[in-house]
């Protein structure tokens, strides 16, 4: 006897995922008129940089980071970003930005010669760095993510932040398992 596959996520009428934490951002807009979502940025993440403790990241989404507590922090104060979704170390997914909105997680970047990739795509970003494995949890929320985020818009492709933004960006980095996506596109 099988078991049947559980049944991925359900967005609502705005796109905010039911299975995660929603922790509202203000660093988002309106996409454009007309325009689909199209494309999905695996991204990497940890504040300051290769620490995995901490509200850092949620703190820096949410405009509410103390740009004194770390030296780090010196180098970025006043940026102004968030991703929709963020994939903590433990699996946990919280979401900042609803999918119906153009959340800033891509900068300066183009996909197949358009730019602006902000406009038509879904930023993930995974707690981690780019030469430090993703853990088993992360995956474990990421693919179902995926999946769901395939079924209800017309996805194209999942690219890295390196992908879109070469020379500038280097993330999700060497150690995430591509593979593991990759299989999901068939």
């Amino acid at each position: 006897m099988s078991i049947p596959a559980a049944s991925p996520p359900a967005f609502d009428a705005v796109g905010w995922l039911a299975d995660a934490r929603q922790l509202p951002s203000p660093n988002c807009d309106a996409r454009p008129e007309n325009v689909a979502i199209e494309l999905i940025v695996i991204h990497n993440i940890s504040l300051p940089p290769g620490v995995f403790d901490g509200d850092a990241v949620i703190e820096l989404f949410t405009n509410r980071l103390d740009w004194d507590a770390h030296p780090y922090y010196q180098g970025i104060r006043g940026l102004r970003v968030s991703a929709h979704f963020f994939i903590r170390r433990d699996g946990t997914l919280i979401q900042f930005v609803p999918c119906s909105l153009r959340a800033w997680h891509a900068g300066a970047s183009s996909w197949q010669a358009r730019d602006c990739c902000n406009d038509f795509s879904i930023g993930i970003e995974l707690e981690g760095t780019d030469d430090l494995p993703f853990t088993e949890a992360q995956y474990a929320s990421l693919l179902p993510l995926l999946q769901s985020l395939k079924q209800a818009y017309p996805i194209r492709a999942v690219v890295g932040h390196s992908e879109i933004a070469p020379g500038r960006k280097t993330d999700p980095g060497v150690c995430f398992e591509w593979g593991r996506v990759r299989g999901l596109e068939a």
